[in-house]
């Protein structure tokens, strides 16, 4: 039995969100996307509003403290031009503390793709949307608990 069609007239969802903003029509409250570098996964959200950004309700600056680390964080923003402009909160989960650093600048980085796709090219010459492969080997049976530790052979 095939389905009746609503009457009513109703505007669609993507129709009441959209509003022009300069020369692109702005269509989104927030931008998302995810991160990730070895185990550690940054979920990340940006709004077009100046602010903080938060990492799992922390302030950045607190959960990622040095100038080296606020340095990684901010590239995406920088070579964009959208330090001051934009704010953001970030879910990041597992891994170590450079690992989740290093997922939180990637998550930023593609978060900023879905803003404006004309960011692209300047991202990726800069590497930031490349997502960093490298991972701990896997341990091996025969090799002392290690990945290539061997066991000490005997003399005689």
């Amino acid at each position: 039995m095939p389905r009746k069609k609503s009457t009513t007239d109703e505007p669609k969802k993507e129709e009441v969100e959209k509003k022009e903003v300069g020369k692109r029509v702005e269509t989104k409250e927030f931008y998302q996307n995810k991160g990730s570098r070895k185990e550690a996964v940054a979920r990340v959200r940006l709004y077009l509003k100046k602010g903080d950004f938060l990492v799992n309700d922390i302030k950045i600056e607190e959960y990622f403290p040095g100038p080296v680390a606020k340095k990684v964080y901010e590239e995406p923003l920088r070579v964009v031009n959208r330090l001051e402009q934009v704010s953001g909160t970030i879910k990041v989960s597992g891994g170590g503390n450079q690992g989740q650093l290093f997922a939180v600048a990637h998550g930023i980085s593609r978060a900023l793709i879905e803003f404006d796709e004309s960011f692209r090219p300047i991202l990726s010459r800069r590497k930031l949307l490349t997502r960093d492969s490298r991972v701990k080997e896997r341990r091996k049976y025969g090799h002392a608990g290690k990945a290539r530790k061997m066991k000490q052979s005997p003399k005689r």
